[in-house]
């Protein structure tokens, strides 16, 4: 009970956070796969924290944007100037980075500027990587111009000479470590002159979930998650539960064709397999999430539950109270709503609780069948994404949300068991 219901709470504070810090707007423009705001994280990269277990550290992503320091600058001549930027980091991992990129846009008059960028190794080795008059915007890939080893591996020592500082036996041989540097010397012909940009080197893990094959931060997706499921879930009970409960009652109360149409149409909808035709209505018409939303209550409502309120509500229907109400002329509403209703409300509040999950999971597993909702960021929305990166041994891509779906559905049934135990008289002697 109280495992479950921390568990309850701790989605709720997560569901919390994520509409107070993360509007769904924002959200659903963060996690479009096409965002450039995922440019510089890397590709199914893990937790940051998995570093923790690890005794050889992964490199983690670093942006050093280009305006950080006041730039350098020197007049060569009249109408001619120099402008020196340095971004300069400590790399001490043991293993490569995966990329390094550098984007810069340029601001100028009609004469282009002369840029130079010149890479500097901790040993002081440099590495011009380009001299010329770049466009306004360029994306400058360091690692694909003069390679990782040349980047950042040690140079090969000759015979008499120290040993160069290497990462280690775990990590990639030649791997230097220390300060590196980019340095960018602009070279311009007339004021008004300005550059911004930013250096990135991309790790191999990154941020508190991890990345998916579109860098896209697991983050978002997962926080986002559990108030989706959340909502869905609980709506999805209502609608169904509350609505066929509230129809078994009026057809037992009435009886006769009222009760017999309940009837029939009950049968009629359980007939219905609910599963393939969300499936046709995803692929014909919309997979939007209220829409699959809609048709899950429409189907759910009828459902065979409906027969077993049925019997219960025809037992209370003949109970003294019941006719002490007719004979005081009470209406077929009040006594429905305020003597029938109310007499079944303990056996109406498990079956909410043990109702949730089921419709979690369901939702999930549309979207693991390519029919979620497209832009809403949801844990089996990940999980769909997630299956190509299962089979590359990007974990984390799958078992995080696979986890939080586990944990949801055992909370919500631990304490939907509970609740029965404590509102069905008839298994407290179990």
């Amino acid at each position: 009970m109280v495992g479950s219901l921390s568990i309850i709470l701790a989605l709720v504070c997560f569901s919390i956070y994520a509409a107070v810090h993360i509007p769904l707007s924002a959200a659903i423009t963060l996690w479009d796969e096409t965002n450039e705001a995922w440019a510089d994280t890397p590709r199914s990269a893990p937790p940051a924290w998995t570093n923790l277990f690890r005794r050889e550290k992964l490199p983690e992503t670093l942006v050093l944007p280009v305006g950080g320091a006041e730039p350098a600058s020197e007049q060569l001549a009249e109408a001619m100037w120099r402008e020196t930027s340095v971004l300069s980091f400590d790399y001490s991992f043991s293993t490569f980075p995966n990329e390094v990129d550098f984007h810069f846009e340029v601001a100028h008059g009609k004469l282009e500027p002369l840029v130079t960028l010149t890479w500097i190794k901790p040993d002081g080795t440099e590495i011009r990587l380009f001299r010329g008059n770049p466009e306004q915007s360029s994306r400058f890939r360091i690692s694909r111009v003069i390679g990782m080893a040349s980047a950042f591996g040690a140079p090969r020592p000759v015979e008499g000479d120290a040993e160069p500082q290497t990462s280690g036996e775990a990590g990639d041989p030649g791997v230097m470590k220390g300060e590196y540097a980019l340095r960018i010397e602009a070279v311009t012909f007339e004021e008004g002159f300005a550059m911004s940009g930013r250096l990135v080197v991309r790790g191999s893990v990154y941020g508190l979930a991890g990345t998916d094959d579109d860098g896209r931060d697991l983050t978002i997706g997962l926080l986002w998650g559990a108030p989706i499921a959340l909502v869905f879930g609980l709506l999805a009970t209502i609608g169904t539960t509350v609505f066929g409960f509230l129809i078994a009652a009026v057809g037992a109360w009435f009886g006769g064709w009222t009760d017999a149409a309940v009837h029939r149409l009950t049968e009629v909808s359980m007939m219905i397999p609910m599963l393939p035709f969300l499936i046709m209505v995803g692929k014909f018409y919309s997979s939007s999430l209220w829409v699959m939303l809609g048709i899950i209550i429409a189907l759910g409502i009828l459902t065979g539950t409906v027969k077993s309120y049925r019997a219960m509500f025809l037992q209370v229907k003949n109970a003294p109270y019941i006719d002490a109400a007719r004979a005081y002329g009470a209406s077929n509403a009040r006594i429905i709503f305020r003597y029938l209703v109310p007499k079944l409300l303990p056996v109406l509040v498990p079956n909410l609780v043990l109702g949730i999950p089921r419709f979690v999971f369901l939702e999930a597993s549309l979207a693991v069948l390519g029919i979620g909702d497209p832009v809403l960021p949801t844990w089996g929305k990940i999980l769909s994404d997630g299956r190509a990166a299962l089979y590359l041994g990007h974990y984390h891509c799958v078992l995080e949300p696979a986890i939080l779906l586990i944990l949801t559905g055992l909370s919500f049934t631990m304490l939907g068991y509970v609740l029965d135990r404590v509102f069905n008289t008839g298994l407290r002697r179990i």
